[in-house]
């Protein structure tokens, strides 16, 4: 396990017992132990080809002042609608002036679409701006340039549905209402229970989730290996509407 320090260690060891409260906003009430989950891990979009922007689209004016001027990365996650839990990711850096999209990915978000007010169980994403700092999963680091949490206390419950169980192999903890620099199962929220959290990226099962975004398991693979603190990464995400505004 690869923590980053003393702090990470004890933060992990302070959280073990408390894994099932921190997956709540990851999809532990939601994920039931009957039903059909869709197809599984997900599929991988080939690479497109690479795309000079002078910023990320599809990003109004809005949101991108949210975007820190020190950022170089971004994860844009356009919902399909906002009652949906469809949605594209795609990956852009940015060179000097420009952006250049260099991945694209099908998803999925919030079973039940999104929202500008987040809370505990409502299933829907919540739309904005957010840092990217910390990374984890039950696998062995892939080459993370996050800080990366290995621990099998990450495991879905075996009496969620079994399409289930590897949806927290790899996770990227999206930076709402959690203390940044711990692991991404850290139950701490500083805005109280009630706003939700534990929302991270996490591996895809087919459909939608509680809260979180997920992604095929290559395209975990990739971000993990491509997102970097000193590029200073963020996701905006939220269905196309609310990103335009």
């Amino acid at each position: 396990m690869r923590t980053g320090g003393a702090m990470r260690t004890a933060a992990m060891v302070a959280v073990c017992g408390a894994m099932t409260m921190s997956l709540t906003g990851c999809g532990g009430s939601g994920h039931r132990s009957g039903g059909a989950a869709g197809s599984g891990r997900g599929t991988d979009d080939p690479a497109p080809r690479t795309t000079v922007l002078k910023r990320v689209p599809g990003v109004g004016d809005r949101l991108w002042r949210r975007v820190p001027a020190g950022t170089r990365q971004v994860v844009a996650v356009y919902g399909a609608g906002p009652d949906s839990p469809d949605s594209t990711v795609e990956l852009f850096t940015e060179h000097g002036s420009t952006w250049q999209r260099v991945r694209s990915w099908a998803a999925h978000n919030g079973r039940r679409g999104w929202t500008s007010d987040h809370h505990e169980g409502d299933q829907r994403s919540p739309v904005g701006v957010f840092t990217l700092s910390d990374a984890g999963g039950v696998l062995a680091d892939p080459g993370a340039a996050l800080p990366y949490t290995e621990s099998s206390s990450f495991q879905a419950p075996h009496y969620w549905n079994k399409a289930y169980w590897h949806d927290f192999d790899y996770v990227i903890a999206i930076d709402y209402n959690r203390v940044k620099g711990t692991p991404p199962n850290d139950p701490t929220r500083p805005e109280g229970q009630s706003k939700g959290g534990s929302i991270w990226l996490h591996m895809d099962h087919g459909s939608g989730t509680s809260a979180c975004v997920s992604l095929p398991e290559s395209a975990m693979r990739t971000l993990l290996r491509t997102l970097d603190p000193r590029q200073h990464p963020v996701v905006v995400m939220g269905d196309r509407k609310d990103l335009e505004a």
